[in-house]
């Protein structure tokens, strides 16, 4: 591609056409790694979804940029960091993929598996270099200018309780059940509100506690840096906010962290994790959940649910859809 080309397909705009591309990207990866649900074999799946995956984004009418993908070039065949993706033509956009968000939950069969992908444009996404975990915190539009990262918890769940005009008791925290957050389930317990432990994929976990009537009120805790950008274009369009601070798990981590000039104490807000105000997201649904329903499988092909998002409209949509055997067996041909 030429400079005068690359200088043009950068100063296009994402239009809203592109929504509807991005989510047959994110059901060709759904209905592949669905194929593994409950077998035990997650890196099967993880491969299955990400072939899936790839093929289809080849075919979409955008020029991306892999900022968050499956790891550097050399430890990611498919869909790496750098990667440029899409036919070439149309805006030149920046973007963030997760084949599947939760594959210890497809492994097990578990609730709340998705395929997910983020589009914003180009040079918009926070680059979050070698630092693979940040402390993040996720809520909705109704308490999300009353909560603040930096505060302690308890003072964080009596903001939430009093803007929801409910009790302390009556609040719900969703975070990931891992042994790093022993001392913050005994801080949420202790100012009196509940806890909803999820196995693995917060990046669903944090649009639950943005949407309503999930029962979730808010995110809490520390997660992938990917994810949490990834949750960042879908909070532009909900309304909601994802804050965050780099979590490096050494030093050597810390150290490449600060001669890559990140500031480890700054915490990150949405609209630092992604810039501007046309972003995309879709989730498509792997196993069943509060989110989104998982995919399900006929004799003559499969159905799948999606969620789509645009922020600069604002505009949310719930998508079912029947897949026909043919294109079915294509995608988990692809993927095998």
């Amino acid at each position: 591609m030429s400079t005068d080309e690359a200088s043009r397909h950068s100063a296009e705009v994402p239009d809203r056409n592109l929504a509807l591309e991005l989510v047959r990207v994110t059901e060709a990866a759904a209905m592949a790694g669905g194929r593994w649900v409950g077998r035990g074999e997650k890196n099967d799946a993880d491969g299955a979804a990400v072939a899936a995956m790839r093929r289809v984004i080849s075919s979409v009418a955008m020029n991306g940029v892999v900022v968050i993908g499956e790891g550097e070039k050399d430890e990611a065949p498919m869909l790496f960091n750098g990667e440029h993706v899409g036919d070439g033509t149309g805006p030149g956009v920046d973007v963030a993929v997760d084949p599947i968000d939760g594959t210890t939950l497809t492994a097990k069969g578990m609730s709340n598996a998705v395929s997910v992908m983020a589009v914003s444009e180009r040079g918009s996404m926070y680059d979050p270099s070698s630092v693979f975990y940040m402390d993040k915190l996720a809520a909705g539009p109704d308490i999300a200018d009353v909560v603040d990262i930096r505060l302690p918890v308890a003072e964080n769940i009596r903001r939430v309780a009093k803007a929801k005009r409910v009790s302390a008791a009556d609040v719900t925290v969703v975070m990931l059940d891992r042994p790093r957050h022993e001392q913050l389930a005994t801080q949420i317990r202790d100012a009196g509100a509940r806890i909803r432990y999820i196995a693995d994929g917060d990046v669903a976990g944090a649009i639950m506690a943005a949407r309503p009537d999930t029962g979730i009120d808010l995110l809490l805790g520390i997660g992938g840096t990917p994810e949490g950008i990834i949750t960042a274009c879908a909070m532009k369009a909900l309304g909601g906010t994802i804050q965050g601070v780099l979590a490096p798990k050494d030093d050597d981590e810390r150290q490449k962290a600060i001669d890559a000039g990140l500031h480890l104490d700054t915490v990150l807000s949405t609209n630092e994790l992604v810039r501007g105000d046309n972003a995309f997201f879709v989730a498509t649904g792997i196993t069943d959940g509060e989110l989104l329903r998982g995919v399900r499988y006929r004799a003559d092909g499969c159905f799948t649910q999606s969620l789509v998002m645009r922020s600069k409209s604002g505009t949310i949509r719930l998508i079912d859809a029947h897949h026909s055997l043919a294109k079915l067996r294509e995608y988990t041909a692809a993927a095998g």
